[in-house]
């Protein structure tokens, strides 16, 4: 059956001599579509059977297997983005990130942070401070939630000093032995990171040393608990650091 569905392709696989096989992430999760004959330069299919084009596709429907593709229409290709390496590589790491909590648990909302994400980097805003808030936002998704709420050892809700990635959260200054010490604008900004509504973000102002803290300490965490390998991590790190 026909199915018009809106999305992102975050993955393309040579399929045959002239065709694709694309992987696009919606709404309902990661639908896999065989682009035939896209590779042929006239083809109307090939602008659109490209990795990271968001655009909505009509396609014959297959629910336990390939569908096909049919036709496409090219809703943004995040020119911003794509002309800037940095930006690149942070677009690449962050679809690889949500490809792989997707297949863990479907959601829609994982689908919409996303996209919502990918929207701010695009229009300006600081893309490391974006890839942590949607960081840390998806660790609930895989489980693995950071406490924000109270000590993570004792459970108390007084004298805070810190927060460590080896407990998994805060720690008050009587559980706290040599963990490093996260100043209060640190945990603060950590925990509107995971509070702030992404689609309403607008102008960032943080301190490039809380932007810093933050990502270190989201980066060991998901070292910690996540089980995750993003290879691209590993490229975006070279990037930023070059």
């Amino acid at each position: 059956m026909l199915k018009s569905i809106t999305g992102i392709v975050v993955s393309e696989t040579a399929f045959k001599e002239n065709s694709k096989i694309l992987n696009i992430l919606t709404e309902e999760g990661i639908i896999g579509v065989t682009s035939k004959g896209c590779k042929n330069l006239k083809s109307p299919l090939r602008t659109v059977s490209q990795k990271l084009i968001y655009g909505e596709f009509t396609i014959y429907y297959n629910e336990n297997r390939l569908s096909t593709l049919k036709e496409g229409v090219l809703l943004d290709n995040f020119n911003n983005i794509k002309t800037n390496l940095e930006l690149i590589s942070y677009l690449t790491y962050i679809t690889e990130l949500v490809t792989q909590v997707v297949k863990q648990n479907n959601s829609k909302d994982i689908y919409n942070m996303y996209m919502a994400t990918v929207k701010k980097i695009d229009a300006g805003l600081n893309p490391k401070v974006m890839m942590n808030i949607l960081e840390i936002k998806l660790l609930d998704y895989l489980g693995v939630g950071i406490s924000l709420n109270s000590c993570a050892k004792c459970g108390s809700t007084k004298n805070i000093i810190t927060i460590d990635p080896d407990v998994g959260g805060y720690l008050c200054s009587n559980c706290r032995t040599n963990e490093i010490i996260y100043d209060e604008k640190t945990r603060k900004m950590l925990r509107m990171y995971y509070l702030v509504d992404i689609e309403s973000v607008k102008e960032l102002k943080i301190k490039d040393y809380v932007v810093d803290n933050i990502n270190h300490f989201l980066s060991v965490y998901y070292d910690r608990y996540t089980g995750l390998y993003i290879h691209s991590k590993e490229f975006l790190n070279r990037t930023i650091n070059y």
